[in-house]
């Protein structure tokens, strides 16, 4: 029976079939010839060219299975350092990109029977960190390049620069502020004894008249109970310096943040609020959603019903959030110093994320204060 003609169906079917990949059990790699089913790789093995092969083959067996296994190992390394660089991966995702290749070396030419076997050569001959885990084996290459040695160890050193340069700097700042406050002590407590050192010098160097001696004692006196009088001052404004008006705003903000912090908890959800539900785990139907608080549970969950079908649901307190409702409806403070307070929404402070409440009972009634938005939540 003739061969089919180049144009025929036939024809046209068998070299679509020999451009994919086909079984790799079926591939002769001495032959380098791919066949498409067990019948044609038998074939195959009883041709004359294949008989050849096996002869040359026979003559030196581990110098084919040497190159071919250097082959494998080269390719193998070239697409894990050109793909994935350093990163750690699978080494069956490595392997089967290797394998989309037609013209690559088949693993049943090489010394290793498995993957996992070449996994831990490399592993033993240090060309890749190997680490096998539940899901199987995963292999980090390690570039050894001479190039990328001298990178990583120029950017070694420019880091280890950056931060003696900052250690410096910081040093550098450090002597100075050190300076500025001897300098300051020495102004402020340093002045007057070096005032009262040189009228000493100058009364000691007349001492060879009475009256100079006697002058000068009493110049010393005044001078040391005037520098006495001026001392105390001095002395007051360095241990007690006077606050600026930036320096007392912060301190009042300070002592207002700790005493808020003081009473809030962690936990805020309250019955007959209304809220809504964030959490997208229980589906469309309920996501961004409103619902009313039935009853609160361990002070973290509560038992909620849904405002439109009427479902009822126990959730976290994680899984809700508060809602603001328009100007003049009744809220509900739920945190903060006005915990359980129910007040008047009167407006919205969108730059602080805050609204304006006028408290609606307790005994500051009446009053404006500004609470966070989730502080507070509208009342059923």
């Amino acid at each position: 029976m003739g061969k089919a003609d180049f144009l025929s169906p036939k024809a046209i079917s068998n070299r679509i079939k020999a451009k994919g990949l086909q079984k790799l059990r079926w591939y002769c790699q001495m032959c380098q010839k791919q066949c498409r089913d067990e019948n044609g790789f038998k074939c195959h093995c009883m041709s004359e060219s294949h008989q050849r092969q096996l002869l040359l083959a026979s003559e030196n067996p581990s110098k084919f299975m040497d190159y071919f296994s250097d082959e494998f190992k080269s390719g193998f390394l070239e697409l894990l350092r050109r793909r994935f660089g350093t990163k750690r991966v699978h080494n069956n995702i490595v392997y089967n990109e290797y394998i989309s290749d037609r013209e690559h070396i088949h693993m049943n030419s090489t010394q290793w029977e498995t993957l996992t076997d070449f996994t831990k050569w490399l592993g033993r001959k240090g060309l890749c960190k190997v680490d096998e885990t539940p899901k199987g084996w995963y292999i980090q290459y390690i570039d050894r390049d001479p190039e990328t040695i001298r990178r990583q160890e120029e950017q070694a050193r420019k880091k280890k620069q950056e931060l003696d340069d900052e250690e410096r700097s910081a040093k550098f700042i450090e002597e100075q502020v050190r300076r500025g406050r001897d300098g300051k002590e020495v102004e402020v407590s340093g002045g007057t004894p070096r005032i009262a050192f040189n009228l000493g010098a100058s009364s000691s160097l007349a001492g060879s008249s009475k009256p100079s001696s006697v002058l000068g004692a009493s110049a010393l006196k005044p001078s040391s109970s005037s520098s006495m009088k001026r001392k105390d001052p001095s002395d007051s404004r360095g241990e007690k310096k006077r606050k600026s008006a930036l320096e007392e705003i912060m301190e009042m903000e300070e002592k207002k943040k700790k005493k808020q912090q003081a009473v809030r908890t962690d936990y805020w959800l309250q019955p007959n609020i209304v809220v809504k539900v964030v959490t997208k785990k229980l589906g469309e139907k309920y996501h961004k959603k409103k619902a009313v608080v039935m009853e609160v549970r361990d002070q973290y969950g509560a038992v909620v019903k849904m405002i439109d079908s009427g479902d009822k649901l126990k959730l976290d307190q994680n899984h809700v959030e508060t809602v603001i409702p328009a100007p003049g409806k009744r809220v509900l403070i739920l945190n903060g110093p006005f915990r359980d307070t129910e007040a008047v929404l009167e407006g919205i402070e969108e730059k602080d994320f805050s609204a304006s409440l006028t408290l609606d009972s307790g005994p500051q009634r009446g009053k404006r204060v500004s609470i966070a938005y989730e502080d507070f939540s509208k009342l059923a």
